[in-house]
């Protein structure tokens, strides 16, 4: 099959700064960035490129928030390596400003200063919901802000994976389509297609929610086996996303879940896996690097509603921690809805209504059975 063509294509080997010499501008000013967040993957593992070598890919699940707003202040004089983070000990979100006041300063002719960049916003750390990478989107956008330009995603891309080595998608989210990832080269491998099936997705926290140190997780090089496997988990994606499949999806999602418990080893997951059966999920996907996991229920559903409810108590039930309840992909009876905009859906908010219906649920549509 093949496959669509990549609209971000960043090869890491491009320049990030223009040959020509630009003309001297003067000053810069206060600039302010903002970068979305996600709540883990849909699908991650090791993928064959082009070229036939393999390579790390994911599939995030995006979420409009919690997010990462940046202001970054530039102190004129100061040198630009000299930067502040406030608060204290984002130094990917730091590498993130260097580099870009770099890329800015050599594109407008404007002066390379440092400064201060102030982070807020309510993105967890460490659960796998890409704090590290909505810090360095947002400071990224927030220098360019400053300089009064905006940078491509694929620029954006490669000084994010320069900055904390691997990124996930997020640059990406005024596109909206699906899409598997280089996380390690900033490249986009495959758009899957036009929009995620809609998802009733009921969150949760996997290992009592402890932070995980991503880059201590073990990378062990891929096999055969993984490859073949992971290679028709992508076909399935494909699949899914190309024909709205939601029971489709939640078979990959909880595949690409349990091959990643060779790794995370979470105790708790083959009973998040028991209770989504039980209450009619089409499956679970985690972060594969953290703790936050959602279990999947097609919101076309008849009683999708009351299945989300049931699936709360039973978390609650093994202890396993509730977050929300949220909506995310597909389009609502309102109109289009972009994977980006996931819709929020507060805890005590009916969901009746909002979604178009469009097949009955039966067992044989639930991935856990």
């Amino acid at each position: 099959m093949t496959t669509s063509t990549p609209t971000l294509t960043c090869a890491p080997t491009p320049p990030l700064t223009p040959t020509a010499t630009p003309t001297p501008r003067e000053g810069i000013g206060t600039g302010t960035g903002h970068a979305s967040s996600h709540h883990g993957e849909l699908l991650q593992g090791y993928f064959r490129g082009d070229d036939g070598r393999p390579c790390a890919g994911l599939v995030t699940l995006p979420v409009a928030a919690p997010g990462t707003r940046a202001d970054f202040i530039p102190r004129p004089g100061t040198p630009p390596g000299a930067v502040t983070v406030v608060p204290d000990g984002r130094a990917k979100a730091a590498r993130a400003v260097r580099l870009a006041v770099a890329v800015c300063a050599a594109r407008t002719g404007r002066p390379a200063y440092g400064g201060t960049l102030r982070l807020t916003g309510a993105v967890p750390l460490g659960l796998g919901m890409g704090s590290s990478t909505s810090d360095v989107l947002a400071a990224v956008r927030a220098v360019a802000d400053a300089y009064g330009i905006r940078l491509d995603p694929g620029i954006t891309a490669r000084l994010a994976v320069r900055a904390e080595r691997a990124s996930d998608p997020l640059m990406l989210d005024a596109d909206a389509r699906p899409v598997l990832f280089a996380q390690r080269e900033g490249r986009v491998l495959e758009v899957l297609g036009p929009a995620l099936p809609p998802l009733l997705v009921v969150g949760c926290l996997l290992g009592g929610g402890a932070p995980v140190d991503t880059l201590a997780l073990p990378a062990p090089p891929p096999t055969e086996a993984a490859l073949r496997a992971y290679g028709l988990l992508r076909d399935q994606l494909r699949r899914a996303v190309t024909d709205g499949d939601a029971a489709l999806l939640g078979r990959v999602a909880t595949a690409s879940a349990r091959r990643a418990q060779h790794i995370l080893r979470h105790p708790e997951f083959d009973d998040l896996v028991a209770l989504a059966r039980r209450t009619g999920a089409v499956g679970v996907q985690i972060s594969h690097s953290g703790s936050v996991a959602g279990v999947l229920h097609d919101p076309a559903t008849p009683g999708a509603e009351a299945r989300a409810d049931a699936t709360r108590r039973a978390l609650d039930t093994h202890r396993i921690p509730y977050t929300r309840t949220f909506a995310a992909g597909g389009a609502t009876s309102t109109g289009p809805a972009t994977v980006a905009a996931a819709i929020d859906v507060p805890n005590s908010a009916p969901t009746q209504g909002i979604w178009i219906t469009r097949k009955s649920w039966t067992a044989d549509g639930c991935s856990l059975h």
